[in-house]
């Protein structure tokens, strides 16, 4: 007679879906980039248009392609990574790179891995690395903030906001590294960026949202503060001329953004706790090498593919134990 030891499944389920999911990243990403087209005029709201776009209809084109339902470009995944993408790009970005951008994040990035849940590397950081490698000047042309001007009984429309090339600064993180930027001044994007890197207060109210949510865990944001601003605190007492204090790489460049929405995917990151908390502070030690020693004044999107590469390698270390299994009765017993 066969013993059988059986295990049996929590069977636990919620509310939550994929396509509910990504239409609540979509929504707590929203204020951030209509801050964004405030802030930047008319064009950045083309980038966006465009490139939540070109992601979807090349998704479509994918499904059909493949004989599979075109619904499922509906989703949100393909309309999350247009908008990631776009947040991630200079205000003024020429529309044909847009195109290919987008088109490249959805094909190279993940349907040609077969689809949603099965790519390895995060589609927009893919693309937006991809454009940086190709388009360096265009990637790196960012404009200066011409917001709407509100303070006067009539509403002000400044010059440069209607216009599509907008005059060009550098960033926090591309000028004098060893000047730091006021804080109300990053969290209220008063100064030159991508839309994801001048949001930052509306980026953090939507971070606080997902967790509040339990769409994202609390693991990998923790852990990727921790591994960007403790060698940003050690090298900044050391010597403070020559190093930005960690606050001053926490709110600038994209690390908001890397944090709460991109370092999070649920494809690309490990599964364990453990895992997630080495899989984060991976993440942000690499954007503080990347930054401070490397030849990119931003490295949110080379240090996330970095440890998507290492993420399959995590979880296989740190596999978490299966639920009803015997070696986790016999560290009970």
């Amino acid at each position: 007679m066969i013993k059988y030891d059986v295990a049996m499944g929590p069977f636990a389920h919620n509310a939550n879906s994929s396509v509910r999911i990504m239409y609540t990243v979509l929504l707590t990403l929203l204020p951030a980039a209509l801050f964004g087209v405030y802030q930047f005029g008319l064009s950045s709201f083309v980038v966006l248009l465009v490139s939540c776009l070109a992601a979807v209809l090349s998704e479509m084109a994918c499904l059909i392609l493949m004989k599979k339902s075109w619904k499922a470009c509906l989703d949100g995944s393909a309309l999350l990574t247009g908008m990631l993408l776009a947040m991630s790009l200079p205000s003024t970005f020429p529309i044909t790179l847009t195109i290919i951008g987008s088109v490249f994040a959805v094909v190279m990035g993940k349907q040609i891995y077969g689809g949603l849940g099965q790519n390895l590397f995060n589609p927009a950081m893919l693309a937006r690395v991809m454009l940086l490698i190709c388009f360096p000047v265009e990637m790196t042309r960012w404009a200066t903030p011409t917001p709407l001007d509100f303070s006067h009984s009539l509403l002000t429309v400044p010059e440069g906001w209607l216009h599509f090339d907008g005059m060009t600064a550098a960033t926090a993180l591309s000028t004098e590294r060893k000047l730091p930027v006021e804080l109300f001044n990053i969290f209220f994007g008063q100064q030159a960026g991508s839309l994801g890197e001048t949001s930052a207060i509306f980026i953090l109210l939507g971070g606080i949202y997902l967790l509040y949510r339990r769409i994202i865990h609390w693991a990998i944001p923790t852990s990727f503060f921790f591994g960007l601003g403790i060698p940003a605190l050690i090298a900044h007492l050391i010597n403070g001329q020559q190093y930005l204090p960690f606050w001053n790489e926490w709110f600038s460049g994209g690390a908001m953004l890397g944090a709460f929405y991109i370092a999070t995917d649920l494809v690309t990151s490990p599964t364990s706790v453990r895992g997630q908390l080495l899989y984060g502070a991976g993440c942000g030690l690499l954007v503080w090498l990347i930054r401070t020693f490397g030849s990119y004044p931003e490295g949110v999107a080379f240090a996330v593919l970095i440890m998507n590469a290492a993420s399959p390698l995590i979880d296989h270390y740190m596999r978490p134990a299966v639920y009803g299994s015997r070696s986790l009765k016999e560290q009970k017993s």
